[in-house]
């Protein structure tokens, strides 16, 4: 039952996210982001991740979801005036991103796997997941600190843009 579950809310946050990178109408992607943080919340539920997944409902559901919608009122973007401001390097520099991304992430897990950070099989057996904050607490500043300060860069990244992109259109 436990793997039923867990395909369905994988499956769920999978569809919710491509929906959220698919739409024209900004305020429709975030509302599938918001359906996206759900399902990513009921994978964790399925894994015992109690306090995760309600961190999960609360930070980035809640706060980070109406961070987002605040940014996009303040920029008031509409699709007409996206449309004229459209140039048609930018689906050519989307796809360079993209492969960059995919390319640099790619190094990245395998600087990490050959510098032992990924647990092993015989490790995986011996794991305890309790979801306690405290031992939270200690694999997110342990095994995965460099997750975690990528993640951060990223959120400063997003921040950065939406910071540019508000002061090109007021100036």
């Amino acid at each position: 039952m436990t793997t039923v579950l867990f395909v369905v809310f994988g499956g769920s946050a999978l569809a919710s996210a491509l929906l959220a990178v698919t739409r024209k109408n900004p305020v429709a992607s975030a509302i599938w982001l918001v359906g996206m943080f759900f399902g990513l919340a009921g994978v964790y539920v399925v894994l015992e991740a109690y306090f995760v997944a309600a961190v999960q409902v609360l930070v980035y559901a809640g706060a980070i979801m109406v961070l987002f919608l605040f940014v996009i009122m303040l920029l008031d973007l509409r699709s007409k005036q996206l449309d004229l401001e459209a140039s048609p390097r930018m689906p050519i520099l989307g796809v360079c991103a993209a492969v960059l991304f995919v390319v640099v992430s790619g190094m990245a897990l395998m600087d990490a796997h050959d510098a032992g950070i990924f647990p092993d099989a015989a490790e995986r057996a011996t794991l305890v997941l309790d979801g306690s904050p405290e031992a939270i607490g200690a694999d997110l500043f342990g095994r995965w600190l460099l997750a975690f300060e990528v993640t951060s860069l990223l959120l400063l990244g997003g921040i950065l843009g939406a910071v540019i992109l508000t002061k090109r259109r007021l100036t």
